[in-house]
């Protein structure tokens, strides 16, 4: 017995079968900003004043870096699929959806290789 209705049965409408994996995309991204968020705003208040040589040398040490890097990237992901459920749910107009997930995708790709750009360019010394 299905619950789809028997239009949805003959359209071959109903569920993309995609949303499962998004939630738990969207959850294990959340527990790795916790633990990172963590993370980073106890190294925050370690350093005391922000003093630029501070700021650089902390990041210069690998480990923090590689931690800020993960930060980055996690932070550009989950905003990725947490915008990607904002614009699939309230934007109705196909063509303006597509522009909008695809300016979306470009945006937030944008800013994590620019993360990711300034944080190995301190971390390597240049």
């Amino acid at each position: 017995m299905s619950l789809r209705a028997p239009l949805n049965q003959v359209l071959g409408l109903g569920t993309a079968k995609d949303g499962t994996g998004h939630f738990w995309r969207q959850r294990i991204s959340g527990i790795a900003l916790v633990l990172l968020g963590l993370w980073f705003v106890a190294s925050v208040v370690s350093l005391g004043a922000l003093q630029y040589d501070a700021v650089i040398d902390f990041i210069s040490r690998p480990l923090n870096s590689v931690l800020m890097l993960l930060t980055c990237l996690a932070v550009a992901y989950h905003s990725n699929l947490g915008v990607q459920v904002v614009i699939e749910d309230y934007v109705h107009a196909n063509g303006l959806k597509l522009a909008a997930l695809i300016l979306s995708r470009f945006a937030h790709v944008f800013v994590a290789a620019l993360s990711v750009y300034a944080i190995l360019l301190i971390g390597l010394g240049a």
